[in-house]
């Protein structure tokens, strides 16, 4: 037992506000892990949620545990101590359930670490009904569950208000044996038991995906219907994490725009927002502990009645914060409330270099729009301006990043003129991203461009904003965004990769021994009659995905 790491995590419960504490006499001990560091996963307000929603059922404990960071792990290693829980210091292995909370595919590097430091195999057809049950759930798996696949009893593929009562009734019976257990289970709705599916494959391709044992022929992805059944904001609270001055409040889940790149407008569908009233009441309630409130959604600017919330906030004495606007409709309220909260910073994304590409991925905003957009933040004294680009799009060319840096130069411009009438200092900030083609996106099928070719598009883009004053440049690697692609578009395949790479370290060589084609799975653009990985999934929207992805790559 090391007496270092139980002081620690003594040492932050004292400082959390919020923290649950339970007995586990009669109930369920549940065990919500964060495949990432404890500063990550208090910044995650849906990993709070869930911790929330798991410790308001009576019959349930609810606690968690974390990636260790550097120090930590060689304290591990050196105690001979098996990865600890927070909140009682028990090894995981003694909770009936460990649920991982995933919301970025990065994060699956993590899971075979996290199950090593466990003593639990992280195979599932290594582990008997002796071990704790293994299940998932969070943005990345409803994209596409399958490199983790063959580590998890099962998957939650949906939103957690929607699934865990059935899913916890059912887990809280007494004597069932788990194969029992998970055949029942894979009758719920948007439960995935990924041992009842057999996959085949083609080379690089998958070639059919099997239920077995009475599963269904797909998982449907089921969502809460009712956003005021449960208002998602901060639950737990402390110091030195990103967001720890502020009280989160989601007010919308989804996007009603449906950009064909972007996965937040198609797997959280329909576009479902909280009502006013429930907001304002969450808002005075964070007011009491917090003064500032960061709204959270994927489209902040589209909520009906953001202009009266922002009022009403500043009307209290708080302030506001956002994470980024949408270009074509900044409302004069939240501008105001933007700059008397002391904004000096916002984001803005474009995405697209060209008009061309705008149009492709239906951004819907023209050049104009995102000129008037950039003035009317620049008249409310906000001068520093951040600009999210995607490069690597379908059919991209050299034109479409020329037209990138022509735009960054006239808002540069714009920003500087201003900031010299009021004798201030303006900055733009030059946010590049590889495409990364994303499943449940009309842009799915396409593949993603070469690393080698994006390295000479960054360095092309570093030249030309390099010599603009005010303007500075950062830029994803390609090389991270090829693995998350990998990632995005892998099949069950790479649950062996992830394995063994996360034992050696290299993944080039333990692709190649276990005869996995890396490459083509990233770069590879997949036929529309071909079986995708994540095809297990229903979207209800398949044939909606194929007309947009016909419309972006073969426009009339």
């Amino acid at each position: 037992m090391s007496w270092k790491i139980i002081e620690k995590y003594r040492r932050i419960l004292a400082a959390e506000k919020g923290t649950v504490r339970k007995n586990w006499g009669g109930k369920l001990p549940v065990c919500l892990v964060y495949p990432n560091r404890y500063r990550t996963a208090m910044s995650n307000l849906g990993f709070q949620a869930v911790y929330a929603l798991l410790n308001s059922h009576s019959d349930i404990v609810c606690e968690r545990a974390f990636l260790p960071d550097p120090e930590e792990m060689k304290e591990y290693a050196k105690a001979g101590t098996q990865l600890l829980s927070l909140e009682s210091q028990r090894p995981l292995a003694d909770f009936g359930v460990i649920s991982f909370s995933v919301s970025f595919e990065s994060d699956y590097l993590h899971i075979p670490a996290i199950f090593r430091l466990a003593g639990i195999p992280p195979f599932a057809a290594e582990r008997d009904s002796s071990q704790p049950l293994i299940m998932a759930g969070g943005a990345s798996l409803f994209l596409n569950p399958e490199p983790v696949a063959e580590f998890m009893d099962l998957v939650c593929i949906g939103e957690a208000e929607a699934i865990l009562p059935a899913l916890l009734a059912l887990l809280q019976e007494e004597g069932s044996e788990r194969q029992p257990l998970l055949r029942r289970a894979a009758q719920l709705p948007g439960i995935y038991v990924p041992s009842l599916y057999e996959v085949s494959y083609d080379g690089p391709k998958v070639e059919a995906i099997r239920p077995l044992a009475g599963a269904p022929g797909r998982v449907s992805r089921v969502w809460a219907k009712d956003m005021d059944d449960h208002v998602t904001a901060s639950a737990l609270f402390t110091p030195d994490t990103e967001f720890s001055d502020m009280h989160l409040i989601e007010l919308s889940r989804g996007c009603p725009r449906g950009c064909r790149f972007c996965a937040a407008g198609f797997i959280y569908r329909p576009y479902r927002q909280r009502s006013l009233a429930k907001i304002r009441e969450e808002a005075a309630r964070g007011l009491g502990e917090h003064q500032r409130l960061g709204l959270v959604g994927a489209a902040i600017t589209d909520y009906h009645g953001i202009g009266e919330l922002c009022r009403f906030i500043i009307g209290q004495g708080g302030k506001v914060s956002v994470s980024s606007l949408r270009l074509d409709n900044l409302d004069d309220e939240l501008l105001e409330a933007l700059k008397a909260s002391g904004h000096k910073t916002v984001s803005l994304a474009p995405e697209g270099g060209s008009q061309r590409l705008r149009d492709l991925i239906k951004k819907d905003l023209g050049t104009e729009q995102i000129l008037a957009a950039c003035d009317r933040l620049i008249r409310n004294d906000i001068l520093n301006l951040k600009l999210y680009f995607i490069i690597g799009l379908p059919t991209e060319t050299m034109a479409d990043l020329e037209e990138m840096t022509a735009l960054v130069t006239e808002i540069r411009a714009r920003v500087l003129a201003a900031a010299r009438e009021m004798g201030r200092i303006g900055e733009v900030t030059l946010s590049v991203n590889p495409f990364v083609p994303k499943p449940f996106t009309p842009l799915q099928w396409c593949g993603m461009e070469e690393r080698k070719s994006l390295e000479g598009k960054i360095r092309y883009l570093q030249q030309a904003v390099g010599r603009l004053a005010n303007v500075r440049m950062i830029a994803e690697s390609p090389r991270d965004a090829s693995l998350q692609a990998l990632l995005s578009r892998g099949d069950r395949r790479l649950a062996r990769l992830l394995a063994s790479a996360a034992e050696t370290g290299n993944w080039r060589k333990e692709a190649k021994a276990l005869g996995i084609d890396t490459e083509a799975m990233v770069c590879r653009a997949i036929p529309l009659d071909e079986t995708l990985p994540w095809d297990v999934i229903d979207s209800g929207n398949s044939d909606h995905l194929v007309r947009e992805y016909r419309k972006a790559i073969f426009p009339r």
